[in-house]
């Protein structure tokens, strides 16, 4: 007949103890290493797997610090040797640590791997060169068919009043439009809806527009001139 009542359990509280401390001492450890791919890797968050003669580590940092370090051995079942979810099992924890100094070493080598790469990068650059003079050189030809443009918009605002009204020309097969507002020209557009706005208040057109539609402007100007001419008004012409 079996003794009762049986012996009192084995205390695991000491194990259990010695397993939170194992595990914060990694914890320690292995955050830095976290905290140092988090600056190398230049993000918020990131996970990176390191290949040992044991299996693989991987590291997943967020915000700089450790999120998780798993071990994933070539034998037997993956450990979470640090989480937030639950602490390893003894054993586990125990055969995944005698693989973690190669952990170390093949994070030491990636972190040297990435020094030898940036070693040779070249960082003497050419100077830049300024874009003061061509935004000027721009300001003032735009400024000249702004000008031109305003002029046209106020004679024609003149002759048939209203708060605003659009003025337009097809010229060499182009589109001209001028749409103008008790203020002055509203905007000068040529090619249409989806067109190049020479004048606007929006953002100015690019050098190469420049170059290509202010030379055909004073074709513009010369067909609102004879528009004019064709009117028994008082509009005047404008000279450019």
């Amino acid at each position: 007949m079996t003794d009762w009542p049986p012996l009192d359990p084995t205390d695991a509280e000491a194990v259990a103890e010695r397993r939170d401390e194992v595990v914060a001492a990694v914890a320690s450890h292995a955050g830095d290493i976290a905290y140092q791919l988090a600056l190398l890797s230049g993000g918020d968050y990131g996970r990176t797997t390191f290949d040992t003669p044991g299996g693989e580590w991987t590291v997943k940092h967020e915000a700089g610090e450790l999120d998780f370090l798993k071990h994933d051995p070539k034998s037997g079942d993956e450990v979470y040797v640090v989480s937030t979810k639950r602490q390893p099992e003894a054993g586990a924890l125990a055969a995944a640590l005698e693989d973690y100094p190669s952990f170390v070493e093949a994070y030491n080598e990636y972190v040297a791997e990435a020094e030898s790469i940036l070693a040779n990068v070249e960082a003497d650059f050419p100077d830049a060169a300024s874009t003061r003079d061509a935004v000027a050189e721009r300001q003032r030809v735009l400024g000249r068919v702004e000008e031109v443009s305003d002029r046209i918009a106020g004679e024609l605002h003149r002759f048939e009043g209203g708060d605003y009204g659009t003025y337009s020309e097809r010229i060499d097969g182009l589109n001209w439009e001028l749409n103008w507002d008790r203020d002055g020209v509203s905007y000068l557009r040529v090619g249409g809806s989806d067109g190049v706005y020479l004048v606007s208040q929006y953002q100015p057109p690019s050098a190469a527009d420049v170059r290509r539609y202010v030379p055909l402007f004073p074709a513009f100007v010369d067909a609102y001139n004879e528009h004019v001419a064709e009117l028994e008004a008082t509009l005047e012409p404008v000279e450019l």
